[in-house]
């Protein structure tokens, strides 16, 4: 048992362990993704920036050269010295920016790069490159560049192997375009470098966060359910019919909301069970007791053992043996119906005071040996009610039996009931020992009885008061208890006029 504890305990804590952890690690991917994704875009964005920006400047100090520049021809010394300028201009911006810059003309033939002069300003042979001579840069592309900034994030038409960011700006003669200067850098040169050392500083910040996060999550989860593995524990012991075990509350969250419910159902279901026991006893008891004095009455006479003068008289015991028994079987079953929500009332008209006078006639006997006085029937007036008369009648019967049981030898039973244009009212108070006030609250539940000493009939076994408030409560109105310890006790209800 246990390593089935254990078992059942850290499962749920695995569990909670592994679903929070997996919620970080995908976070942290979906950030990195993101994060790299933005960076990407603003590398990106940076880089074309810086293309457009040197490939303009170019254009901008190219324009007045290229115009008299004709490739075909031997350029003279006033053609060449200028030309020489922009080109040891572009191989500077090259090497600066690491990227490639040249000159096309109209047609997409490269007419300037920075490979057609070397570090002595001397040109190649022909003005001729022999990496850029056969780039053929489009006629789209080319139309596209001429009417302004042009930016390119493929092959530029295939003109080259691989994927590359290209820059493009047009160079104009009296408003015309003449010539277009490309700035081109491969995607991944440069930005290799630089995302891996943006992942080398992301990674090591979040390897730290995840270890926090880690730690944090073993302890929450930890914390998290530990009250559940209380609670498992818990109804493992109410199971086994053990209601002491407690859950401890922590906090003030919804948890410890849980756990106090769960302490206040074990206290609810150890009441219960206490109260089942007992009534299980009693009623045992209650059973016992008239059927053997019942069986042994019987017997005597049956056997000669009781003369035959004596009949009448045990047979009158028995018969109220029976009774008995039969009161018994009656409350429990209607108790059974009221749990069940199968008890119906009866509505019909009757009077109500007549009924409240007829009941105490049936106690006259032990009224009189008693000596008890009756207070409040020459101020009753008839009063008529719509409710189940059967169902008052047991109420009245059941609240003036208990006033006769517990009133003293020359003590007294106050009676009054009364109508407003709403509820009629009945209340019966007798004096005597009254009802501890922590009992008060108590006296209406199932199988609970304040004196334990008096004899096991079916209010002795708990039933009656509870049966008077459900009968009450299904007419709808409203039954309460008031004591002092040492004078009296009164017991009041009302019923709405109208059901």
């Amino acid at each position: 048992m246990g390593n089935r504890k254990i078992k059942s305990g850290t499962k749920i804590f695995r569990k909670y362990l592994m679903v929070i952890t997996s919620v970080i690690l995908a976070s942290v991917i979906l950030l990195c993704t993101v994060y790299l994704f933005l960076v990407t875009r603003h590398w990106n964005s940076e880089q074309i920036d810086t293309l457009q920006h040197n490939s303009n400047i170019i254009a901008q100090n190219a324009q007045d050269v290229l115009v008299r520049f004709n490739p075909g021809e031997q350029g003279t010394q006033t053609d060449i010295t200028p030309l020489s300028v922009i080109c040891n201009t572009m191989r500077i911006m090259s090497e600066a920016i690491d990227a490639d810059i040249f000159i096309t003309d109209m047609n997409g033939k490269v007419v300037v790069c920075k490979e057609m002069i070397d570090e002595r300003f001397n040109f190649s042979g022909e003005h001729r490159c022999m990496l850029h001579d056969r780039y053929r840069i489009s006629p789209d592309i080319i139309e596209k560049a001429s009417v302004g900034n042009f930016v390119d994030t493929s092959r530029l038409g295939g003109t080259f192997i691989n994927n590359q960011i290209t820059s493009a700006s047009p160079i104009v003669f009296n408003n015309k375009p003449v010539a277009i200067v490309f700035a081109t850098e491969p995607i991944t040169m440069s930005w290799y470098s630089y995302a891996k050392r943006i992942m080398e500083v992301f990674l090591s910040a979040a390897l730290l966060a995840l270890v926090v996060s880690f730690l944090m999550v073993y302890f929450l989860s930890y914390r998290f359910t530990r009250p559940l593995k209380e609670m498992s524990t818990a109804i493992r012991h109410y199971a086994e019919g053990d209601f002491s075990y407690k859950v401890k509350v922590r906090g003030n969250d919804e948890v410890a909301e849980l756990a106090q419910a769960f302490n206040s159902m074990a206290q609810s279901l150890s009441s219960q069970e206490s109260s089942r026991r007992s009534f299980v006893a009693n009623v045992s008891h209650e059973l016992k007791t008239p059927m053997t004095s019942i069986g042994g009455f019987i017997d005597g006479i049956l056997d000669g053992t009781i003369s035959e003068d004596k009949h009448d008289y045990y047979l009158r015991i028995v018969s109220d043996e029976v009774k008995r028994l039969s009161r018994l079987v009656t409350g429990m079953l209607n108790m059974s119906k009221i749990e069940a929500g199968e008890m119906q009332i009866n509505v019909r008209s009757f009077d109500l005071s007549a009924d409240i006078f007829k009941t105490l006639l049936s106690f006259e006997k032990k009224i009189n040996d008693k000596s008890i006085e009756i207070v409040g029937l020459d101020t009753m007036q008839s009063i008529t009610v719509n409710a189940d008369e059967d169902m008052l009648m047991q109420v009245i019967y059941n609240l003036i039996d208990n006033a006769v049981k517990f009133t003293p030898n020359g003590g007294y039973i106050f009676i009054k009931d009364y109508k407003d244009s709403e509820k009629t009212f009945v209340s019966i108070r007798n004096s005597g020992d009254g009802i501890e006030r922590d009992e008060l609250p108590k006296v209406f539940e199932r199988f609970y009885k304040i004196d334990r000493s008096r004899s096991f009939d079916v209010k002795g076994a708990g039933l009656g008061l509870f049966l008077c408030k459900s009968i009450i409560e299904l007419h709808g109105g409203e039954i309460r208890v008031d004591s002092k310890v040492g004078e009296y006790t009164e017991f009041a209800f009302w019923i709405p006029n109208n059901i």
